[in-house]
């Protein structure tokens, strides 16, 4: 593996751009984006690991909406379409803890599931499928801070969210070990597992792996990749592309120069 990646010039579809996040939303949200597919394509495109649970409300050209919950996706996939019409999106990444609260399900349920919003067993669930799937797409945000009840910040809000923040990979500090970060927050490892469980959706280990991954996916073209391992708390080079190789499928050289896994046909839902 050379020290210079090549990153293809073009991100493959769908492209999603950031929006900003009103502050009645905060609470509940920690990021939210405008994705557009302009179909068909012909290459394939990756959905890489990712520790959100996001809402989505979607419509296609011809102007049907339909609103989403996509939960955590611990390996990435690579999907093709031929045919896909041109869709637009608005994606809402929910906080850490966010899952139970407002669809009444722990998140662990969802890793690996697209399903409708309001299939989800909550009232809110269901009022927001409702309201959202009517609601033009510049209006959502200001809709949602109408919808969504008061957030609660209790005391396992603050442990999981401080949890997270130590897990992550930030550009001045690796991120912290599991067990350092149970022992300074007072919990066991089994209770931090179980708080990740019913708020994040993946182990603890397995949101600092996806963590460590997406930061090399953003700086892979502006750091040597032994820089990139140091800064995310790899061992060495040879642990970071063995463990990039096991969640995106192919090692850091492969992906970057656009020889990906063989492609399967994209799906609107997939359920367990």
């Amino acid at each position: 593996m050379t020290n210079s990646p090549t990153v293809p010039a073009d991100p493959p579809p769908p492209s999603e751009r950031a929006l900003p996040v009103p502050s009645a939303l905060r609470p509940w949200f920690t990021g939210i984006g405008a994705v557009t597919v302009d179909g068909p394509f012909d290459d394939a495109f990756a959905h890489v690991p990712d520790t959100d649970t996001k809402v989505v409300v979607r419509e296609e050209a011809n102007g049907r909406r339909d609103t989403l919950v996509v939960g955590p996706r611990t390996r990435a996939s690579y999907h093709t379409d031929q045919h896909k019409r041109s869709v637009s999106c608005v994606q809402l990444r929910l906080e850490p803890g966010a899952v139970g609260p407002l669809f009444g399900v722990p998140a662990v349920d969802l890793v690996g599931r697209v399903v409708p919003l309001g299939d989800l067993p909550a009232g809110t669930a269901r009022r927001l499928a409702r309201e959202l799937t009517g609601v033009e797409r510049d209006g959502i945000t200001a809709r949602l801070a109408d919808l969504l009840p008061p957030a609660g910040d209790g005391s396992r809000e603050r442990l999981l969210r401080a949890a997270v923040d130590a897990l992550s990979t930030r550009p001045y500090r690796t991120p912290s070990a599991v067990r350092d970060v149970a022992r300074e927050l007072a919990v066991s490892e089994r209770q931090l597992r179980n708080l990740f469980a019913e708020g994040v959706g993946v182990s603890p280990k397995h949101y600092a792996r996806i963590d460590r991954l997406r930061h090399i996916l953003t700086h892979a073209a502006s750091a040597p990749w032994a820089e990139l391992a140091a800064a995310t708390g790899y061992y060495d080079q040879s642990h970071m592309t063995a463990d990039f190789r096991t969640l995106m499928g192919v090692p850091p050289q492969a992906f970057f120069t656009g020889r990906l896994p063989r492609a399967t046909p994209c799906q609107t839902l997939r359920q367990r």
